[in-house]
């Protein structure tokens, strides 16, 4: 059975710094693109952070420069160290192998038809 557990989500000042994990089960981890997605109420589904099978990274511009996205396969844990954290990058963040860079999604991200996907976890940041 596949499961992804995210965690890591939390209320923080903006400045501040989170680190989201997520936990992988059931699927080869290692050879898959894994994202990080986020959602805020009302707002699309989108790519925040990419990490490729070959080890390349896609990042939004939105968070450039602020997040960094890893994966350690031993533990098939996805990461994404967020810091400089701003008002606007609160919203549900979830893992998954969704879709790729370029795209985006009008429904709510777990119910995107394809791929895996978490739970979500929340991370609000206040000004």
């Amino acid at each position: 059975e596949v499961e992804l557990v995210e965690s890591g989500g939390d209320s923080v000042e903006a400045g501040g710094s989170l680190r989201l994990s997520c936990t992988a089960s059931g699927f080869p981890f290692d050879d898959t693109d894994m994202g990080w997605y986020r959602q805020a109420p009302g707002d699309e589904c989108e790519l925040v952070s990419m990490i490729r099978r070959d080890g390349t990274t896609y990042y939004a511009d939105s968070v450039k420069g602020r997040f960094t996205i890893s994966q350690d396969n031993a533990k098939s844990t996805l990461y994404l160290q967020m810091d400089w954290l701003k008002p606007e990058d609160t919203a549900a963040y979830y893992c998954a192998d969704g879709f790729p860079p370029g795209q985006v999604w009008d429904g709510d991200c777990p119910h995107y038809p394809f791929g895996y996907w978490g739970q979500g976890t929340q991370v609000t940041v206040t000004s």
